[in-house]
């Protein structure tokens, strides 16, 4: 293999390291993906003007010329990219070299002879762009959700496996009331559930109204053409949603606005990345071991948290250009400037890195193994955390000053059940009330976790 080639000489991991990881996105955001969306763009502007009656001139297309159009977008394949890569050293324009090899292709099929010239009719090179991005964002975004499901689904049969597990919680990095391990899955679920709905609904815009969003061109050749009603059925049947007031751009917003929500999504992941590194730190997880991997280079016992690290570092990549990305998209020096062209041509590294971090957090998920010994160890320790629970009943029953007195006895002292249970014994309660409190451990004291786990839908 040229070594010009070979993954060990990519500079970015996602095209050498990490390349099998992302295979599902080499189509939709490589230089042949945008492409392809743009032939399916151009062939499908040149059947809706065909379709219109006021277009005398573009005669309507039988079911077979129809047919030929598509395969044109259908059957792209790496031949016909590196023709438009060919037509393009002489163009130097990359769309128009997409409109002259469409116009090639229309040549072979006789009846589209007299159609070549209506390629690309009225189109400023960002009528094509804007909706072939948003066609590449959207099979992304799938993509992403995809996995993304996968995780809510696999958090969510993690909680539902461990939701009567007893586990210290530990608000400030100290002892605190008691939840349990599968109440903590499902506060993850619960989060994806929500992060992956909104980034499901939210629409992805396009346009397609000439030079300067005006429809200039369009009003002057055919003005007895509604263009904006034209322009809006157009867009909406490539599964997009129309903005009728643009500059040249498509501004970006609603795009921007999808890279947030991803970065969102990804911001909650970083959390869970953390939160599963630190408790594999304190043993409440073990990992399960691979035959042959090593966990370090000089430690021969180590097993190493991995996949969480992996995870976070692609994530913290993936949303800085997320960020990045939605704070200079929507911004363009009067009706248009070329800044967004170079960086749009990079939106598959925020996907491409997301999706790597997706899959590193899901395998390291899947090698967990819950040390309920220690769990329950850690928790019968701690004693201390039933203050809460006394100060709150005493309140309920009047006696002055409960939370005073609690932390009192606990602040900063070690503490017994038995020292707690003098304590509770000494209180003007009743009866009943003394006993079950006194009765209690920290292991009872998880309130409804495992209710709240069973409700999950």
């Amino acid at each position: 293999m040229d070594i010009d080639t070979h993954v060990l000489t990519a500079i970015s991991p996602l095209d050498g390291r990490y390349a099998p990881k992302v295979h599902s996105l080499r189509d939709i955001f490589s230089e042949f993906g945008l492409f392809k969306a743009r032939v399916k763009v151009e062939i499908e502007w040149l059947k809706a003007l065909a379709a219109e009656d006021k277009i005398k001139e573009l005669p309507a297309f039988d079911q077979r010329t129809i047919e030929y159009l598509d395969a044109i977008a259908e059957d792209f394949d790496i031949t016909a990219a590196e023709r438009i890569k060919t037509i393009e050293r002489t163009t130097n324009h990359d769309v128009k070299a997409v409109e002259y090899y469409i116009k090639e292709q229309m040549l072979v099929h006789k009846p589209l002879e007299k159609a070549a010239e209506f390629v690309h009719f009225a189109c400023t090179s960002e009528d094509i762009n804007n909706l072939a991005y948003a066609l590449m964002t959207q099979q992304g975004r799938s993509v992403l959700i995809e996995h993304l499901t996968g995780l809510f689904e696999q958090t969510k049969t993690m909680g539902k496996q461990w939701a009567e597990v007893p586990m210290l919680s530990r608000t400030h990095g100290q002892s605190a009331s008691p939840t349990t391990v599968g109440k903590e899955f499902i506060n993850i679920a619960a989060r994806l559930q929500r992060g992956i709905n909104e980034l499901a609904l939210l629409p992805v815009l396009g346009k397609i109204n000439g030079a300067v969003g005006n429809f200039n061109a369009h009003n002057v050749t055919y003005p007895e053409i509604n263009w904006p009603a034209f322009a809006e059925k157009f867009v909406g049947s490539l599964g997009l949603t129309y903005n009728p007031y643009t500059i040249q751009i498509e501004p970006h917003d609603s795009l921007a606005a999808l890279l947030d929500s991803i970065a969102m999504v990804n911001v909650i992941l970083i959390d869970v990345s953390r939160d599963m590194w630190a408790y594999i730190s304190i043993d409440y997880f073990k990992q399960k071991v691979v035959e042959g991997e090593v966990g370090s280079s000089t430690m021969p016992h180590k097993v190493n948290p991995i996949d969480f690290e992996n995870a976070e570092g692609n994530l913290g990549l993936a949303n800085a250009i997320n960020r990045f990305m939605s704070e200079k998209l929507p911004v363009s020096r009067w009706q248009r400037d070329l800044t967004d062209s170079t960086v749009l041509r990079n939106l598959g590294l925020n996907f491409g890195h997301s999706l790597v971090a997706y899959q590193s957090l899901a395998k390291g998920l899947s090698k967990l193994q819950l040390n309920e010994k220690r769990i329950v160890a850690d928790l019968n320790a701690h004693p201390e955390v039933l203050a809460e629970a006394v100060q709150t009943v005493m309140r309920r029953y009047g006696i002055d000053h409960p939370y005073e007195k609690l932390k009192e006895l606990t602040r900063g002292e070690p503490l017994t059940l038995e020292m707690l249970g003098k304590f509770i014994n000494e209180q003007p309660l009743p009866d009943d009330v003394k006993m079950k409190l006194a009765a209690m451990k920290p292991e009872d004291y998880t309130g409804l976790a495992v209710a709240l786990v069973k409700d999950f839908a």
